[in-house]
């Protein structure tokens, strides 16, 4: 007897429809598996035959085929466990096979015939919903996740008992919506206890107001890495687009929690300097989410930047630019979004004194120009705000009370953004960091005075094209947070006091 049942194979953060073909036929037993399964696939042989068996069905003592089609198609991951045991299971009789041409499966299952929870359930799902798939057989540990994708009936089960129910006699179950939960209740602090520090904590609002990257520069103690964890919580909340692209990415990589069902704060990613490229960026034989995708619509935080590898630090100039990236394999390229706001942080030096006045610097010239040298002209160029860090003395240190609190900067964040998005909106709203050359020449028209000090800038410190593109992108910013329609030389001038730094 042949069944086919319906699955999904995840490529990147979107996913792909599998036919899993089952052939049970008279011969010496065996289990055949082709249609390019990696190993994770190839395994399941033994987990389905004990699940079946503990489950209370038989397992058929003949020659068992299973295809996974498209062929071309390599399939990896634990999810294609279930569909093959309903496959199985359907080629003899025990699952109604009428029932299952229009139903997509996944699960993993254990050997006593639980049913495990699996990656990429919210892409999988949506991939149904565009199919014209009646619905969804899930493990009941997804189902607030797969809750999100409206237009499908849904069969969450515990059990392979409980699929071969739910398919013999589908009574498909209303999955309620989750809201996920708040930015303001994933806060790493508050902005309220950073003392002093007015430059950086402007430049961090700058940063988010208009999604730039900014580079934090000086001696330990100083505070870079207590604001940047605090750089996450002044970002808008996510809309409901962005909240599917985040919960895609982080189900993809299998970091979603089981009790939420749609991510609505702010990712806040801070990799250690060990990371290595591969995990930073993403990839493997089965490409998998990196760092800069799972801070995808947040915050990537690099401390201490010159002790990552020069290669790692390099991987970021592409995803900077374009705001995704692209692993190539031998037949075929998978795109992962990768669009965040990179906030660095580093020691002015090796020993991290330089131009404390209460502690001597003892590192040589070459020292301190091998230290920096190790962040490329390419990647700082990259940096739209660089601010010096200064450590803190005397009342700075013994003041109780701290600057603004996160609420009230979100505030000012949102007001900006929202007059972005608003004029933006006839060429489809971009912030000011991602504004294309055309636009980005009507929305910071300068006038007489505010190109003069541009220009004048751009011959003392030899701007590049891109530093100069970037120091109009700030400058609108700026202007943004002001309420200023116009971007004025005030405006411009603050925006090269962060790049002069640099």
């Amino acid at each position: 007897m042949l069944a086919c049942v319906r699955s999904a194979a995840v490529l990147g953060i979107d996913a792909a429809p599998v036919n899993v073909e089952v052939d049970v036929s008279f011969g010496l037993p065996a289990f055949t598996m082709v249609g390019l399964p990696d190993t994770s696939v190839r395994e399941s042989r033994d987990r389905i035959r004990s699940a079946i068996r503990n489950s209370g069905f038989t397992f058929p003592p003949h020659r068992i085929t299973v295809n996974l089609a498209p062929a071309d198609l390599r399939k990896g991951g634990s999810s294609f466990d279930l569909p093959i045991a309903l496959g199985i299971l359907a080629a003899t009789g025990v699952v109604a096979r009428r029932d299952i041409a229009d139903v997509l499966v996944l699960g993993e299952l254990s050997l006593d015939g639980a049913i495990q929870s699996a990656r990429g359930v919210l892409p999988i799902a949506a991939a149904a919903r565009r199919r014209s798939f009646r619905g969804l057989v899930l493990p009941a540990a997804n189902s607030r996740e797969a809750a999100v994708v409206r237009g499908l009936d849904f069969y969450p089960v515990q059990s392979l008992t409980e699929a071969v129910g739910a398919l013999n006699d589908p009574r498909p179950t209303m999955l309620p919506v989750e809201s996920g939960e708040d930015a303001a209740d994933l806060l790493l602090g508050d902005f309220a206890d950073v003392r002093g520090q007015l430059a950086a904590r402007r430049a961090i609002e700058i940063a988010a107001a208009g999604g730039h990257n900014v580079l934090l520069c000086g001696p330990p103690g100083s505070g870079k890495t207590m604001m940047a964890r605090r750089a996450a919580g002044i970002l808008p909340p996510l809309s409901f687009d962005e909240a599917l692209e985040v919960t895609a990415i982080h189900s993809v990589a299998g970091l979603l929690p089981p009790s939420v069902g749609l991510m609505r704060a702010r990712p806040f990613r801070a990799p250690h300097h060990t990371v290595s490229d591969v995990a930073l960026a993403g990839g493997g034989s089965i490409p998998r989410p990196g760092e800069i995708s799972l801070a995808h619509h947040g915050v990537l935080f690099l401390d201490e930047m010159p002790e990552f590898s020069r290669r790692t630090l390099e991987v970021l100039r592409q995803p900077l630019e374009d705001g995704l990236v692209r692993i190539a394999r031998a037949q075929r390229t998978v795109v992962f979004p990768a669009r965040f706001i990179l906030v660095g942080a580093m020691n002015p030096c090796p020993c991290g004194y330089l131009g404390d006045v209460r502690r001597p610097c003892r590192c040589t010239p070459m020292q301190i120009d091998r230290y920096t040298g190790r962040l490329s002209g390419p990647l700082r160029d990259r940096l739209d705000l660089t601010v010096d860090v200064v450590a803190l003395v005397g009342d700075d240190l013994t003041s109780s009370g701290g600057g603004e609190g996160t609420l009230r900067i979100r505030s000012r964040v949102e007001a900006a953004r929202a007059r972005q998005l608003a004029r933006t909106e006839s060429v489809g709203s971009a912030l000011n960091a991602r504004l294309a050359p055309r636009a980005l020449r009507r929305a910071c028209a300068l006038d007489a005075r505010g190109e003069r000090v541009l220009r004048l800038a751009s011959e003392r410190l030899g701007l590049t094209a891109r530093a100069f593109d970037r120091i109009l992108r700030v400058g609108r910013t700026i202007a943004d947070l002001a309420g200023s329609e116009r971007v004025d030389a005030e405006h411009v001038a603050e925006a090269l006091q962060f790049r002069g730094s640099s």
